[in-house]
């Protein structure tokens, strides 16, 4: 299957990296069941993000209880050399990896290689990143998603980015129809509608849902918001 199988004109995608930990498969059961298709798995390797997050090990828990009920695991890498990473994810359950334009000089290797374990590809690019060059990239290696980081990469609860909204109208505006676009940072009720509109249809939400003391409830009130 393909983003565009999964996609249902928009994806709010909880970021597991937020979530409650000690009861892990509780939160991503109570988010099956509010409707949700699509997690975002972050991966940080304290070199190229401060901290270390989730890896493989705990993936592979997690991705059958998933995938049992028809949802996705979208891992974004936030990593350096991600072609080390790729074949571990993609053997713990992964559906998709996202690597970091800022990491992947020969993105097109790298894509391939994603595409040769079955999985989909993204790339992410950071706030610090000019749009055009991180568009052009994105085209010429044949990604499926480009992920528009609107916060800093590394560490759940920060503040949306405001220039965000333009950057992501830019990219929308260079990618071919059939490229997703991301947004991953500070999303919430308050601005996904806007994000929607600039373009982006797969919106990463970690502590405006996490972060909630009903996460089922404030996925869908996100999820309202976009439309």
């Amino acid at each position: 299957m393909s983003w565009s199988d999964w996609i249902r004109t928009i994806e709010v995608e909880p970021s597991i990296y937020a979530a409650d930990f000690s009861r892990l498969g509780e939160e991503v059961e109570t988010l099956l069941h509010a409707g949700c298709r699509v997690f975002h798995w972050d991966v940080g390797d304290a070199h190229f993000i401060p901290p270390v997050t989730m890896g493989p090990i705990v993936l592979q828990w997690v991705a059958p209880i998933a995938h049992r009920a028809g949802a996705v695991v979208d891992c974004h890498l936030m990593v350096d050399s991600p072609e080390g990473h790729i074949p571990q994810f993609a053997e713990a359950g992964a559906d998709s990896v996202t690597v970091h334009f800022e990491t992947a000089p020969d993105l097109p290797r790298v894509v391939g290689l994603a595409r040769e374990h079955g999985l989909q590809v993204g790339m992410a690019f950071n706030p610090d990143t000019e749009v055009e060059p991180a568009a052009t990239a994105a085209r010429e290696a044949g990604v499926d998603v480009v992920l528009c980081m609107t916060v800093h990469p590394g560490y759940s609860g920060q503040a949306f980015i405001e220039g965000s909204f333009e950057r992501v109208r830019t990219l929308r505006s260079l990618l071919p129809e059939s490229v997703h676009v991301q947004v991953d940072g500070g999303v919430g009720a308050a601005n996904i509608g806007e994000l929607h509109e600039a373009g982006a249809t797969l919106f990463v939400a970690g502590a405006s849902v996490f972060g909630a003391d009903d996460p089922p409830a404030a996925y869908t009130r996100i999820v309202q918001a976009a439309t």
